[in-house]
């Protein structure tokens, strides 16, 4: 039985997860290997040491290799920084067949006119995602192929990053001897291991926590309806904790995974506020836990912020769903719903066969996420896989005649 090989690497500020995996139509998809390192030479999503984060990706693609028992040739790579750009666009054609019947070639037609706007010199396009198609003023079309008509519109998402942000990142995972064969935008693949059919579709909010970023992507109608990257994340956190109790950030980041909680604390019932003893250092528990209250506090009104409407609750009824490794705070859907009135709560990858016990977790959802996007998109025997792979295929025609 012929299985594909499937590899995915998350290259993260706090961490780099490699996957590798193969993939049959009985079976599904099946985890092989798995190597999760430290990230160094990385802030905010971007290389800003090329060396060190090449040393970092090699040492993750090592440890998966090695349980695995075979060589990573290629992968899909999860991309962010705030360096990344989203904008909706627009297109129309005239069907001038005799039949006006919409076929494959209208559908690339339209797509390229709606990917006709000046896109800066120094962005590169990532994606570009038809949201909704009108057929002769008829909207709502998922797949106008097969249908009627003399006039064919498309509203698209199109997503940029900067050139040579992406550069800098190929360039560490082929110079370990990877291709990449694709760059994702993280929130995108984040959404496929976290999110379900029916959020997509009634209006759902992604907030990826990761440790420089938070990512973020609003599905609406099964589509993606807005996305953006915020450079707060982890990061800040850890930072607020080391300046408020004045202890080193690798200390501060080791108590914040230790014992940080957002939950307002009761200092009676923590026998007057229980003290850490930690490395010799007396922490007060209610102190840590308010330093990380504000702050993440903070970044759920920035996510709100960042709604392309105010009147976010009816947006998105199915509410708020946080993943990444912030999403691990004792606390943070309890705070989350308190915030913004809606409901929340914590996305986990969905389980995957094979040595997948450790990707069960909120901080992994990328790494799965780019394994699932592969997955879906060369499923081309339905409708809106075959979106996804004409979306595929322009984005590498665009790609090339710039």
């Amino acid at each position: 039985m012929k299985r594909d090989k499937i590899g995915a690497i998350d290259v993260g500020t706090t961490k780099v997860c490699t996957i590798m995996a193969d993939v049959n139509d009985k079976e599904g998809l099946r985890v092989l290997g798995v190597g999760i390192t430290p990230s160094h030479g990385l802030h905010k999503g971007l290389v800003v040491n090329l060396n060190e984060a090449k040393e970092s990706i090699k040492q993750s693609v090592r440890i998966a290799e090695q349980m695995a028992g075979r060589r990573l040739e290629s992968a899909y790579v999860g991309v962010t920084g705030r360096h990344i750009k989203a904008e909706n666009t627009t297109g129309s054609i005239a069907i001038t067949r005799n039949n006006q019947i919409v076929n494959s070639d209208d559908l690339k037609r339209v797509l390229s006119v709606a990917r006709s706007f000046k896109v800066p010199s120094e962005q590169k396009v990532l994606h570009i995602i038809p949201r909704d198609y009108v057929v002769d003023g008829q909207g709502g079309v998922k797949n106008p192929i097969g249908l009627h008509g003399f006039r064919l519109d498309v509203e698209t998402h199109v997503i940029t990053a900067a050139v040579t942000s992406i550069q800098n990142l190929t360039k560490c995972i082929r110079g370990i001897g990877v291709e990449v064969d694709d760059l994702v935008m993280e929130p995108l693949a984040s959404a496929e291991a976290v999110l379900s059919p029916e959020e997509k579709q009634d209006g759902v909010l992604l907030a990826d926590i990761g440790g420089g970023t938070t990512d973020l992507a609003l599905f609406k109608d099964n589509t993606i309806y807005h996305t953006s990257v915020l450079p707060v994340a982890g990061y800040q956190v850890t930072r607020d904790i080391s300046i408020g109790l004045g202890i080193t950030y690798e200390m501060a980041e080791e108590m914040k995974k230790k014992y940080g909680n957002v939950t307002p604390i009761d200092p009676i019932s923590l026998n007057n506020d229980a003290a850490i003893n930690h490395d010799g250092h007396s922490i007060s528990y209610s102190d840590l836990s308010e330093i990380i209250r504000v702050r993440i506090e903070e970044l759920l009104r920035l996510i709100m912020l960042e709604m392309p409407q105010s009147d976010y609750r009816k947006l998105i009824p199915a509410g708020l769903v946080i993943t990444g490794g912030g999403a691990n705070l004792p606390g943070i859907a309890e705070l989350g719903e308190k915030i913004t009135r809606m409901p929340v709560r914590i996305g986990r990858p969905c389980t995957l066969n094979g040595v997948s016990d450790t990707l069960n977790n909120p901080a992994y959802a990328t790494g799965v996420g780019l394994l699932l996007w592969k997955m879906r998109n060369q499923e081309t025997n339905n409708p809106a896989a075959k979106e996804n792979a004409l979306q595929k295929l322009l984005t590498q025609m665009f790609k090339l005649f710039r």
